[in-house]
């Protein structure tokens, strides 16, 4: 856990009560950064559900994948969007708001649950900041995902 001025971050120290630990940022599959800063938001690129560098699955969600492990994977990527945002503005209390989560599901063609799974991501949110959790939000199916992720996920941030 990150401290500031001797202060442990209160966001880490719900993610550790949850019983996560922010990983590492992700290192970019191809050409662009993880996460990018204008004004007050961050803009996370697409965030894979990488655990310690490697995709826990691959394939689509409805053949192969389970939506529930995909809503977990989801989950997973919203916590590395963390790292990518962390990284840009330092202490994560200083988020006033997430603003918005776009997820992208790999889907078999009849798959209709891309609401479900991205719901992974949204609850964690909600269970990490609260209120200043509540976002906007776009869950897409897709044809196929980088590496054959089973989903990816972006997220906007506000902070002060």
């Amino acid at each position: 856990m990150t401290e500031v001025n001797g202060a442990v971050s209160a966001v880490e120290r719900r993610l550790a009560e949850l019983g996560i630990e922010l990983p590492d940022v992700a290192a970019p599959v191809a050409a662009y950064v993880p996460a990018v800063v204008t004004g007050n938001y961050v803009y996370t690129s697409g965030q894979l559900p990488f655990v310690s560098g490697v995709l826990p699955a691959a394939g689509k969600v409805g053949a192969g994948v389970p939506s529930e492990d995909a809503a977990g994977y989801a989950a997973t990527c919203a916590v590395n969007a963390l790292a990518a945002i962390k990284a840009q503005i330092g202490d994560l209390d200083r988020i006033s708001r997430i603003v918005k989560v776009v997820g992208f599901v790999a889907s078999d063609p009849s798959f209709t649950g891309q609401p479900a799974v991205i719901n992974g991501a949204s609850e964690l949110l909600g269970k990490v900041f609260g209120e200043a959790g509540a976002h906007a939000r776009s869950a897409v199916g897709v044809a196929v995902l980088p590496l054959d992720s089973p989903v990816e996920v972006e997220v906007i941030a506000e902070f002060a």
